[in-house]
């Protein structure tokens, strides 16, 4: 059998949703950081034309770049996103009911993920009490000794999501 080889970062939202399912599975696997500004070799052979480890930023990124109006339009649009992911959780433990399944992995970087995302981009986007079902999950999910062994150091995320925001918002103030 081959070698599985996972080449990610550690800030990455789909890395570390196949990391989870990687040992959900039981799959023995290597895991390579990649350092984005350096890519290595085996990254651009597995990703010839992208050359890069997959990101979101969208919708996020809106809500985090903007000010006024505009920034609670977008917040109102993630919370359109969580409302739906709020009416398939209701009264479950997890997506697909007893067990961790597919949807939980995908969605599974929003209990980690968006809440340092909401204090580096000053705004409050998963409500306790709008969305307390989904909340409820968030919480467990995020304790999950698995899930939580993977997870990277908040300091580190916030960091990064600082800088991000800073870098983007300095582009937009130098267009022309």
């Amino acid at each position: 059998m081959e070698e599985v080889k996972l080449i990610g970062t550690t800030r990455s939202l789909f890395s570390i949703g196949v990391e989870w399912a990687l040992k959900l599975k039981g799959v023995q696997y290597e895991k390579i950081q990649e350092d984005l500004r350096n890519k290595s070799p085996l990254l651009l052979k597995y990703n010839p034309v992208h050359k890069k480890v997959p990101c979101v930023f969208g919708a996020f990124g809106a809500a985090c770049l903007t000010e006024g109006e505009e920034k609670n339009k977008a917040v109102e649009s993630l919370q359109e996103s969580l409302a739906f992911l709020e009416k398939h959780i209701e009264g479950k433990k997890y997506f697909g009911g007893a067990q961790i399944g597919f949807l939980d992995l995908a969605v599974g970087w929003i209990p980690y993920w968006l809440n340092v995302m909401e204090e580096a981009g000053a705004m409050k986007v998963l409500d306790n009490d709008r969305f307390p079902w989904l909340y409820e999950w968030a919480q467990k999910f995020n304790e999950i000794p698995l899930i939580k062994e993977c997870l990277p150091p908040r300091n580190t995320l916030l960091e990064y999501f600082n800088a991000s925001i800073s870098y983007m918002r300095s582009l937009a103030t130098n267009k022309p």
